[in-house]
């Protein structure tokens, strides 16, 4: 399977054959890395029926003792764990509905209705989809099996706005943080706190029945309750941690009177918090991550060490701002050419995780394509060096590209064409930058998502 769909054409941007052979093993980790986490795949390896057991990791479960089997959820991956799941379980799910993206191809299930809604920004679409869920669940009984599958982009695919606050109020606050910096943890704590469906509130619904959460992670550090904003796993924010997050980031002053209302009604005590540990709720709960940047990192990795590189993987929990971590991989790529630390030449180095970026320009970007922006400022005239960096959905910020690529002669080549890098970084203008130059990564939407993958290649 080839992700990458522009492959030759980034090679050819290769003005020598070092570079070109540095461009194709950085591609071909990111290719790899995709490949790892298909979410067929994953379901596929980590889900079994024997008879009449279902096998979901180290966890076993008599069919049998289940009288209906309801399958929910929604994320970018949802609809391809959907199907795989439907062709083990098949006729035993009694009905299903999961909320995927406009982009996915429709008619792919038989007993799951797969519901297209609005991602990034949600739509009423999503929150019909999301009401036909929590009717779906309350309705389950004691001896009912419910299996959710979410992944990245749940939180925005499922919408159910809390208490009054309508859709574009959601909308809105959304919005702000994402422009903010804010990290996706900070802005699930919001997100949780103004919904009916997060936070734990899935499995309130759901209870008394059993719910396994098969869970394709797309945050940092798989933490439970913030992926897609955690439906079936206890909050661990507040109310007061959602207020001061956007008093953090100068926003509360900015957002709807509708969700001020609701945040400060909910520090009073005047409406229900989310649901915590401890509630009966969780007692017949299992959360199973079965993929996530970890899986995606390794298999870079390893495509690094089978090509013969020295291969490290520094880490799948990187953060921070997305141009500063660019100068950090082009330091380490010159730190390989100048003492052969952290690993000696030829290397390959994987970083995985979620950057940010803090919107203060007008231009057009994603997190991957400001990554190589900054990279490409510091990485100098180095022949043999290549640094890649891709989303794992394909869909990289506001864009159609996945990310971008870059070498030791990216500014030699922006010098020629009247580019100004420097002024393109400062307007978050790494989209149109990369355009002109023909090194934005296309893969279109991939069906899966696990955050990102940064590869630097020193020959």
């Amino acid at each position: 399977m080839v992700n990458i769909k522009n492959t030759e054409e980034l090679l050819r941007n290769a003005e020598s054959s070092l570079d070109r052979k540095a461009r194709e093993l950085a591609m071909n980790a990111l290719n790899a890395a995709l490949e790892a986490v298909d979410p067929k795949v994953i379901i596929q390896s980590q889900v079994k029926v024997n008879g009449d057991t279902l096998k979901i990791g180290n966890l076993s479960f008599n069919l049998q003792e289940f009288e209906n089997i309801l399958v929910v959820g929604g994320g970018k991956a949802s609809g391809s764990m959907a199907e795989a799941l439907e062709e083990l379980l098949g006729d035993r799910i009694k009905d299903g509905t999961i909320n995927v993206p406009y982009s996915y191809p429709a008619h792919q299930t038989k007993k799951v209705k797969l519901h297209h809604a609005g991602h990034p920004i949600p739509d009423t679409s999503g929150v019909k989809g999301a009401s036909h869920m929590l009717d779906l669940v309350s309705q389950s009984k004691e001896n009912d099996l419910v299996i959710c599958l979410l992944s990245g982009g749940g939180s925005s695919l499922m919408p159910q706005p809390r208490n009054g606050i309508s859709l574009q109020d959601k909308r809105k606050v959304t919005d702000a943080l994402l422009k903010s910096g804010a990290t996706i943890n900070e802005v699930n704590a919001v997100r949780k706190h103004i919904s009916s469906l997060k936070g734990g509130w899935l499995a309130k619904r759901a209870y008394p029945a059993t719910v396994v959460n098969l869970i394709l992670s797309d945050v940092v550090g798989d933490p439970l309750d913030s992926i897609a904003s955690g439906p079936t796993v206890p909050d661990t924010t507040t109310f007061r941690d959602a207020i001061e997050i956007l008093k953090r980031y100068r926003l509360w002053s900015k957002v709807p009177t509708s969700v001020t209302k609701v945040l400060l009604n909910g520090e009073r005590g005047v409406i229900l918090e989310t649901p915590k540990a401890g509630d009966k709720a969780f007692t017949k709960v299992h959360n199973i991550v079965v993929g996530n940047n970890l899986t995606a990192s390794i298999t870079a990795y390893n495509s690094f060490r089978r090509a013969g590189l020295n291969a490290l993987l520094l880490s799948s929990c990187l953060e921070g701002q997305a141009k500063d971590v660019g100068t950090m991989l082009a330091s380490t790529a010159k730190e390989i050419v100048a003492s052969g630390n952290p690993v000696p030449k030829p290397a390959g180095i994987v970083v995985g995780g979620e950057t940010t970026v803090t919107v203060v320009g007008k231009g057009k970007g994603g997190r991957n394509q400001e990554i190589a922006l900054g990279a490409a400022l510091k990485i100098g005239s180095l022949d043999g060096v290549a640094i890649a960096s891709a989303s794992t959905d394909g869909v990289d910020g506001p864009t159609d590209a996945a990310g971008a690529i870059i070498d030791g002669k990216t500014l030699l080549r922006c010098h020629k064409l009247g580019l100004d890098p420097r002024k393109f970084l400062a307007e978050n203008d790494s989209y149109f930058f990369f355009s002109r130059l023909g090194d934005l990564i296309f893969t279109g939407p991939t069906g899966t998502n696990v955050c990102d993958v940064s590869v630097v290649v020193v020959l």
